[in-house]
């Protein structure tokens, strides 16, 4: 976990030393598999706030094999910062809200719906709802977002299975790490209020 806090405090740093892509793929399947034999878990109220993502691989299925091959790993340049946020609806529930936004020059992307953790499995499944585009500080598009998987009126009640999601294997003060549900690995740092 060492490399993986130095990696965080590097890119919150704007460090020019940032460790090699594989070697930190490698560092987050090792936390993951640590995380799974301990079976640790963590909860909701751990993971609200924001979160800068920072690194990222993508995925590519594998062609004569079951089973996914992540692709390249690859750090977030900080001039086109997206993150992501946890609000909790209230201390005793495991509902709330995500917001997830990219931002590229004046231009910003902001995806917003509602979220639920499923606490013993550090499952944290979600759908977005709505869409703001604004460029220059004015929107452009706000509103519904087409071809949500569920609707704000029935979203606690949707399968997981039919649900984005991420399974965290890491969380501490300073950052997060988890696994997509199409097989990626993510790590973000907790952005200072």
């Amino acid at each position: 976990m060492l490399e993986l806090t130095e990696l965080a405090n590097a890119y919150r740093d704007n460090s020019q030393s940032k460790q090699d892509a594989n070697k930190v793929i490698d560092c987050l399947i090792e936390a993951e598999k640590k995380a799974k034999k301990q079976r640790l878990t963590y909860s909701f109220t751990s993971l609200t706030g924001k979160w800068q993502l920072c690194f990222a691989t993508g995925t590519r299925k594998a062609q004569k094999r079951s089973g996914i091959i992540l692709g390249k790993g690859f750090y977030l340049p900080k001039f086109t910062p997206a993150s992501i946020c946890f609000n909790a609806k209230d201390a005793s529930s495991n509902q709330g809200e995500i917001t997830n936004q990219i931002q590229v020059g004046f231009l910003l992307l902001r995806l917003s719906g509602l979220c639920r953790y499923l606490e013993n499995k550090n499952i944290l499944c979600f759908d977005f709802h709505h869409l703001t585009i604004s460029l220059f500080n004015l929107n452009i598009y706000d509103g519904n977002l087409p071809g949500s998987k569920t609707q704000t009126s029935n979203f606690y009640d949707a399968s997981i299975s039919k649900l984005p999601f991420f399974t965290f294997f890491l969380v501490t003060d300073d950052f997060i790490a988890a696994r997509g549900r199409g097989g990626g690995l993510a790590i973000w740092i907790k952005e200072k209020e």
